[in-house]
């Protein structure tokens, strides 16, 4: 099978090259290295064997039409985007370039190409809105009621993704993601809390917690998730599933399992909550089991320990 990835230099997306490749797939990478990194790539691309191209490339550009299209990959995955909630809230007209504009310059790359399948990354915290508690975890029966441009992106690309299916018979699979962690996430943006949390840990540094920590978050393990991609490309056509553990983690239990990993005895620093943020946050992942036969199997220690390792081994072959 002949794969393209878009976002294929960041957390999740170099990932899933790993296993793509790793099947004996040829993959092409899409990315213009906003977000992403080589480094990731670093590895696969230094292999011997691996039929992995990279292309350093915005989806804005008309050129990735005509990229994709030239390529002629038999599944998309699609995961580049502009992820920061808070630009999406300062910066709606740009949001909508990356994340509706990008997208469609993707569909049409692919429709070009005759590509059989998209298999999209959309957002299980954002789209839904603000559920209540009882709704926990959600199904992807609730309602769709997302409050950033960010979700409402992501919502309204689920229904690009519909109507090419319908007029251009590309199929297509929507993977809603919960808080993905793991190796390479970048601990130096405001985003994943995870690798903020490792980097300053094993900096010996004070993490900060925003509010009473009470808020909890759906913390799923990248290679997971990856997983969930891989099973995607072969099944669930016309479907959304939501890819998380439907176990609710507050971020003061995230905190000390994470300052217990690293050996820290210091407590966390506090400041004031965030505006607009999610107080509780998880989704069910049952339809996923059903039609992507797919489960999360990694535990939070497990998970966190695999983060402070592959931190502590980048930090010192560095």
């Amino acid at each position: 099978m002949r794969a393209l990835v878009t976002g294929g230099a960041g957390f999740i997306g170099s990932t899933l090259v790993d296993r793509l490749l790793a099947e004996g797939h040829g993959v092409d990478v899409v990315d213009d290295l906003s977000t992403g990194s080589l480094a990731n790539l670093a590895e696969a691309r230094s292999r011997q064997g691996h039929d992995l191209t990279f292309h350093r490339l915005d989806v804005r550009s008309p050129d990735a039409v005509d990229l994709i299209a030239r390529r002629k990959p038999e599944i998309v995955f699609h995961l580049a985007a502009q992820a920061d909630v808070r630009v999406s809230v300062a910066r709606p007209a740009f949001d909508a370039e990356v994340n509706l504009i990008g997208s469609i310059n993707v569909l049409e790359g692919a429709r070009a190409a005759g590509a059989a399948k998209i298999v999209f990354a959309s957002s299980g915290g954002t789209i839904y809105g603000d559920a209540g508690p009882r709704d926990l975890p959600l199904t992807e029966s609730h309602p769709q009621r997302p409050l950033s441009p960010y979700g409402v992106a992501k919502k309204a690309v689920a229904d690009y993704l519909a109507v090419y299916r319908e007029v251009h018979g590309l199929e297509f699979t929507i993977l809603a993601l919960a808080n993905v962690y793991g190796p390479r996430q970048d601990p130096n943006g405001e985003a994943g809390v995870v690798a903020i949390f490792a980097g300053r840990l094993l900096d010996d540094l004070p993490c900060t917690i925003y509010g009473d920590g009470s808020q909890t978050r759906d913390f799923v393990y990248v290679d997971d998730v990856v997983d969930a991609f891989a099973r995607a490309g072969q099944r669930g056509g016309g479907l959304l599933f939501n890819i998380g553990t439907g176990v609710e983690t507050s971020i003061n239990q995230l905190y000390a399992t994470m300052a217990a990993a690293a050996g820290a005895e210091h407590p966390a620093a506090s400041a004031p909550a965030r505006a607009g943020e999610l107080q509780r946050s998880a989704l069910s992942p049952a339809r996923a089991a059903i039609h992507l036969g797919w489960k999360p199997w990694t535990s939070m220690k497990d998970g966190v320990a695999s983060v402070l390792e592959w931190f502590q081994r980048n930090r010192s072959s560095s």
